[in-house]
């Protein structure tokens, strides 16, 4: 699995997650210093885990970072979308270049990330988005983030319907709380959610929402 934007919180829940489930982590981050110690936590508790440098606002850094881990690898069987920005700028004083580089962040590089994962996408391999609440109720002091969140949902929509026909699906997790360190909206029940949008019993959804009800 690969995980972009991968944090010490619900990025690293869901590398656990995943890794119980015996996969291999990747977790990619702004500079190895700070994904390293992500990776050196799993690695820790006997998984097979390791991090890299992605710059997020260069496409072709992305492209090359995950085609780089699918040759070396083999295949991606989960590609983890994670990054948000926050800017703390209302509609006054929000700039467009602003808007568009936040947008390029936490919407844009999910592009070039699954363009270069395709051709390693095994049948049944999962691409999964962190959603927020945002997305229907941004904060005024935030708004780029709604519209990333806004955004990122409804590609996510245009991957699924475009990679069905090759056995891989697409979902956005849309998380309908605040994150907390404990309870049902602290990484790790949200990451076991996770796993099973990413595995569903019934029929496939490309959009599911989680308001800290326990998963199935």
């Amino acid at each position: 699995m690969v995980i972009l934007g991968a944090g010490p919180g619900l990025g690293l829940s869901v590398a656990r997650r995943w890794c119980r489930e015996g996969y291999r982590a990747v977790l990619l981050g702004e500079t190895l210093e700070w994904m390293q110690p992500l990776a050196e936590t799993l690695q820790a508790e006997g998984f097979t885990a390791e991090g890299a440098a992605v710059d997020l606002l260069d496409p072709e850094s992305v492209r090359t970072v995950v085609a780089g881990i699918g040759e070396r690898l083999g295949r991606i069987d989960l590609l983890h979308f994670n990054p948000s920005a926050w800017r703390a700028h209302d509609v006054l004083t929000l700039t467009v270049p602003e808007l568009l580089e936040d947008v390029a962040f936490g919407v844009g590089a999910l592009l070039p990330a699954v363009q270069a994962a395709v051709p390693f996408f095994a049948d049944g391999a999962r691409v999964l988005v962190t959603g927020s609440a945002a997305a229907d109720t941004p904060a005024t002091m935030a708004p780029s983030l709604g519209v990333q969140k806004a955004a990122v949902r409804n590609l996510v929509t245009s991957i699924d319907g475009t990679l069905a026909e090759r056995g891989v699906r697409a979902v956005a997790v849309q998380i309908n709380g605040v994150l907390a360190k404990e309870g049902p909206f602290s990484p790790p029940p949200i990451a076991d959610f996770m796993w099973h949008a990413v595995h569903p019993t019934g029929e496939w959804q490309a959009q599911v929402g989680y308001h800290g009800e326990p998963a199935n």
